[in-house]
């Protein structure tokens, strides 16, 4: 396997996305600087509670930027849990796919992982996933870690 220097995982605060994390922070390990990041979009309380009642249980991906601090926090405690030593978070603002390949980017990173939830769904198919959407863009070698 190469020797990659810097890794970028994409979590939402899901335990699909979270398993991806520990499998980037193993891969990471004590020589590879792990990016952890979460996109989110800002929005103000009353749309985030309206968006809420929809969502039900997939209410954490609308809920703007503070969630994204909770859900950092523990994402490095499963990096670091799963061997990871030098991990960094960031919270970027926009759309996963365009967020996830930006930071790759600015980080110049030669490994972008990320889980494969969304990726075998009709609404997948027919919208797109992050998993195919950023294999498909990306500039980097793209783990993609069957969670589901």
């Amino acid at each position: 396997m190469a020797d990659y220097k810097t890794v970028v995982v994409g979590t939402d605060g899901s335990e699909s996305s979270l398993h991806a994390v520990g499998r980037a922070g193993a891969i990471a390990g004590e020589s590879a600087t792990l990016v952890i990041a979460c996109a989110y979009f800002p929005n103000d309380g009353r749309s985030a509670s309206a968006a809420g009642d929809a969502l039900g249980a997939d209410a954490y991906q609308v809920m703007g930027s503070s969630p994204t601090e909770e859900i950092l926090r523990v994402a490095k405690e499963r990096a670091v849990a799963a061997g990871a030593r030098s991990v960094t978070t960031r919270a970027v603002k926009g759309a996963p796919v365009e967020a996830l390949l930006q930071l790759v980017n600015d980080v110049q990173a030669d490994l972008l992982v990320v889980g494969n939830k969304g990726l075998n769904s009709i609404a997948g198919r027919l919208l797109g996933s992050v998993p195919a959407d950023v294999a498909r863009k990306a500039a980097c070698d793209v783990l993609i870690v069957h969670t589901t």
